[in-house]
Formats: structure tokens, C-alpha cells, sequence
């Protein structure tokens, strides 16, 4: 549980982000590794919105180019390079197939100039150029395609973020290696103003009720698709800043005919491109893209949608014939994009705004921004910091230095040999100590350590994950958790296998008894909590 820190209300700081998404990680973490006294609120957990409810890939943005928009796929394309370099045991290499069909709105030739427009923005990346296959060469690597029109294909690298929600914790965690200050579950009731300025905030601890205030130079709104309903509640009137967009997702498990490799495809319905990717020893398929304007906190994935997604996909792979029946889990989130009015979900730009309040100079506002360019908008929204406070701009190092998962100690010179010496030492199965590194990273040695020195904490708690017990008191001790939903779904990631996790609450609930003096009332509490969470992600209870 969070308390109470007299320091928050002592110290004033230099910028107080509100928002602990992968913007507002990004932005505290390059303003503290610049030295700036950071204040990090969040009134849920870290990485619990928005960033958790994406397909999960940090892309080039093939499709802006159908927008022209150059300069954001020429960004998107260096960032994920620089992603692959900072934190290689979280963002990988991703092969994605595009098949050809003769009644598509994008033809052979307009995918293989789109294709080439890509190679050339990308010069220097470390991943292939793509490939054109033929209709042969297509049906020989993907079988179950649909060959009913098929002209052939293409094949290009992206990379995907298997578990999005360890990249915001990262950054997070590199902020507070830097002394920032972090505080989740509190929720930011006003904005302190005074003399055009705003000086500070009051939050709640929603954890104990308490209500604090703190200060800072400058207040950054990183609140994704709670920008303007922070602005509302905070007292600061604003014209609207956010039209967001819905994108859904579906998980199934791997079904017959499924690819070996990610499938980005044209849907018939009204043609725009969806996936079906390889993820988690599941399929992640997705994404819808329709206006929303419901609650933030209740996004649920509607039947239409389903019904889109099952449909699309039967198509394209004929043989999988998936029902809502096989469905595992499902999840929904808002995308923070830039209010548009009237215009299509499908032009809206990708690009991130940081709009600067009109009646407050030092309260900025971040509009849209993605999992691939948050490190870029984070420099760029920490330069803004240093040029209204008057200091002079220090250098970001955010692109140079890796995340603290991918930390090389001086025995190994690349995460590929720490990984093959830790699997070979840590004294745990394959399975788990592949597991321990897809989501730890370097720090994997950290939670051998601690299984080494208390047998118990060695001992398997979910026999799909293969999770052992040491990573729940981790997460509390090392990772910021709070309750059981933040440990299990945005740590140990338990909480995103086939059954959310349900099958390990109780005795992950029990270890934090063990550990951390829950009573009796609490354990129950906490898994009561966590199955209502998870409940509006799957379909059958």
C-alpha cells in the first residue's frame, strides 16, 4: 500500500507528469536521467490503460504512408531501431506476411511502391527489406491461406513488444533509479493556480484517502484519453483535445491453419487492414478502429466487433473456423488521437501534439503518441521543460542508454550471451528460465538470487506460465505493485495467459500473505478484486 510522503509536499519540483502510461513513463524518465526533480502520478497503475490494450507492435507505420505522412514513418522507423537497441528483451524482430488478393483496394503494384517507399525511408535499419512472394511461394509458407483470389504477397520486418505493459514499467523504474518520485493510485483532484500559472496539484491517495498537494515549475497532462476529463475535473477549461478511436483485440489459441508468421491483411468489410500475430503461445487478432465516447474506465469489446474480427479471420484462413466459443480472453482500449470533428476514424493522424494550455503557459497537454515514438516525444516534451523553466537544454541520453532489463553486465557483451549463460546457470527449467527472460531481462538474475537463498520461492505457481513463486514478492518489493491485479496482469504477465491468471490468484495471493502480513480478509479481498477486474476481459466465466 502506498502512504502518505512528506517529501512530495516539501519539495518542489521541476515537473509533475500526471499520467504513468508509456508517454508519461517516457517523459519521467528522460527528465530525470537529465536531472530534474520529477513528480510521476498516476490514479491507477503503471502502464494500466492505453498502453496496455495495444496490438502490441512497435511498427514503421507502413500504413501513414497511404497519408503521405513521411516524417512520421521516418520517426517511427529510427525509434524502433533504437527500441530493438535499448531494450532487446522486450522489443524483437517481427516477420509480417501481406497477402495480394485481386479484389483488394491495394494491388500488387501499390503494395510493392509502398513496400520500396518503406526500404528507403528505413536506410541503415538492422531488420531485412522486404520480399515479394508469388502465389506458389505464398500458399508453400502459409497453407492455410485462402487461395480463392490470391495473387501472392509480401514480406517485411517490423517488431513487436510481446508484453507492452514491462516496457512502460521500465522506463518507469530507470525514473526512479534517477530519483524520481513515483505515486500510483492517486488520483489528481485540482490544479493549484496563481497568477496565470499553474503551481502545483491536489491528489488523492486512493489507497488511504489522504489528500496531498505538491508543486513544480512546470505539469505535463500525459493522461492519454483522460486529457480532457483530467482538464474538466482539474478546474482548467480548454477547447477538446481528444476524438479518440476504440481499437479492439481478440485471443484465441493457435487454431488450425494458423500462421507461422504475422498476417497483416486487407479486411473485406470496409478495408482496413487488421493482424493475426503469433503472441504469447496464442494469437492476438485485432484491431477495430470505431469512434468512442462511453467510459474510460469500463472499455469492453462490443459484439459487432467480435463478430467483425471472427469473420475477417475465418475468411482469410478458411479451415480455422473460430467461434466466440474459442475466444480466451478479450481486450479493448481508447487510442488518445487528436479531436477531428466529423472526419474518418481511418485519416486520422498518428502524430503526437503537445499543446500548450491557453490560459496556463507551464501546463502542457499530450495528444496521441504511440508505443513505438514515445521516446522521441518524451525529448521532445523534456526540451519544453529546461525552455520554461530557463535552463539550459541538457542532453538526452534516453536513445544511448539501455532500459534497466537490458543492462549487460561487464561478463556479457550482448543480452544473446546473458541469456545463454543464465539458462545455463540459474539452476531453473528451460521453460521458466526463457520466461524469466522475455520478461526481466538482465534483472532475471535478481529473482534467481532471491529463489536460491528461500527454497519456497523457487516453486512453480502456474504450470502454463511457468512462473515461480519469487516474482509475486518481487513485484512488490522491486516492480511498485500494489494490490494482486497489478502483480499478476502488469508484472509477473500471469494475468495474460489463457485464463487471465485465474487459475494462480489464490496462491500468489498466499505468498503475499506470507511475505507481506496480509490477513485473511485482505487475501480475500485482493481475489475478489482481481476476478472482477479480469471479468470484463472474458466472454465465458
Amino acid at each position: 500500500m502506498i502512504s502518505v510522503d512528506p517529501e512530495i509536499s516539501e519539495t518542489t519540483f521541476d515537473v509533475i507528469v500526471i499520467g504513468a502510461g508509456i508517454n508519461g513513463a517516457g517523459i519521467a524518465r528522460d527528465a530525470a536521467m537529465r536531472g530534474l526533480k520529477v513528480l510521476l502520478l498516476d490514479k491507477g497503475d503503471i502502464g494500466g490503460g492505453t498502453s496496455s490494450f495495444s496490438t502490441r507492435l512497435i511498427h514503421g507505420g507502413l500504413r501513414y504512408l497511404e497519408h503521405f505522412e513521411f516524417g512520421l514513418v521516418r520517426e517511427s522507423l529510427r525509434e524502433r531501431e533504437t527500441l530493438m537497441r535499448i531494450a532487446p528483451h522486450l522489443v524483437r524482430p517481427l516477420p509480417l506476411l501481406i497477402p495480394i488478393y485481386d479484389k483488394a483496394r491495394r494491388g500488387p503494384w501499390t503494395m510493392r511502391a509502398g513496400m520500396i517507399a518503406y526500404d528507403v525511408l528505413s536506410v541503415g535499419k538492422s531488420l531485412p527489406r522486404h520480399r515479394m512472394l508469388t502465389r506458389v511461394e505464398t500458399l508453400e509458407k502459409l497453407p492455410g491461406l485462402n487461395p480463392e483470389g490470391l495473387l501472392g504477397s509480401a514480406v517485411y520486418y517490423d517488431a513487436q513488444v510481446e508484453f507492452a505493459e514491462r516496457l512502460v514499467l521500465e522506463n518507469v523504474l530507470s525514473a526512479v533509479e534517477h530519483q524520481a518520485k513515483v505515486l500510483t493510485y492517486a488520483r489528481v483532484d485540482r490544479l493549484i493556480v496563481g497568477d496565470g500559472k499553474v503551481r502545483g496539484v491536489e491528489f488523492t491517495n486512493e489507497q488511504t484517502n489522504e489528500r496531498q498537494s505538491s508543486r513544480a515549475g512546470v505539469i505535463f497532462n500525459a493522461a492519454g484519453p483522460w486529457v480532457d476529463q483530467l482538464l474538466e475535473s482539474a478546474g482548467a477549461t480548454s477547447p477538446q483535445l481528444i476524438g479518440g478511436t476504440k481499437g479492439s483485440h481478440i485471443i484465441v489459441a493457435p487454431f488450425k491453419g494458423a500462421p507461422s508468421v504475422a498476417l497483416y491483411v486487407e479486411a473485406e468489410t470496409d478495408h482496413r487492414p487488421f493482424f493475426i500475430i503469433p503472441w504469447n503461445g496464442n494469437y492476438l487478432i485485432g484491431t477495430t478502429d470505431t469512434r468512442y465516447d462511453g467510459d474510460l474506465d469500463r472499455i469492453r469489446i462490443q459484439s459487432e466487433e467480435i463478430a467483425y474480427l471472427l469473420r475477417e479471420t475465418n475468411r482469410i484462413i478458411p479451415s480455422a473456423n473460430l467461434s466466440r466459443e474459442k475466444i480466451l480472453f478479450t481486450y479493448a482500449g481508447v487510442r488518445p488521437l487528436p479531436f477531428i470533428g466529423d472526419k474518418g476514424e481511418a485519416g486520422i493522424t498518428r502524430r503526437h501534439f503537445i499543446s500548450r494550455h491557453p490560459q496556463a503557459a507551464n501546463l502542457f497537454s499530450i495528444v496521441g503518441g504511440k508505443l513505438t515514438t514515445y521516446r522521441s516525444l518524451a525529448e521532445e516534451a523534456v526540451n519544453l521543460v529546461f525552455k520554461e523553466l530557463g535552463k539550459s537544454v541538457a542532453k538526452c541520453s534516453t536513445a544511448e542508454v539501455p532500459l534497466p532489463g537490458a543492462v549487460t553486465p561487464q561478463t556479457s557483451s550482448t543480452f544473446e550471451d546473458f541469456g545463454k549463460a543464465f539458462k545455463l546457470g540459474s539452476g531453473l527449467s528451460l521453460a521458466t528460465s526463457d520466461r524469466l527472460l522475455r520478461i526481466y531481462g538482465m534483472r532475471s538474475k535478481e529473482l534467481v538470487k532471491m529463489a536460491a537463498a528461500e527454497a519456497t520461492l523457487a516453486k512453480i505457481i502456474d504450470d502454463e506460465t511457468q512462473a515461480i513463486a519469487a516474482e509475486v514478492v518481487y513485484s512488490f518489493e522491486h516492480e511498485l505493485a500494489v494490490n494482486l491485479v497489478d502483480c499478476l496482469l502488469r508484472r509477473m504477465m500471469v494475468g495474460l495467459n489463457s485464463t487471465c491468471g485465474l487459475d494462480a490468484i489464490v496462491t500468489a495471493a498466499t505468498i503475499a500473505q506470507n511475505h507481506f502480513g496480509w490477513t485473511d480478509q485482505q487475501v480475500l479481498r485482493e481475489v475478489s478484486n482481481y476476478r472482477k477486474y479480469v471479468g470484463r476481459f472474458r466472454l465465458r466465466q
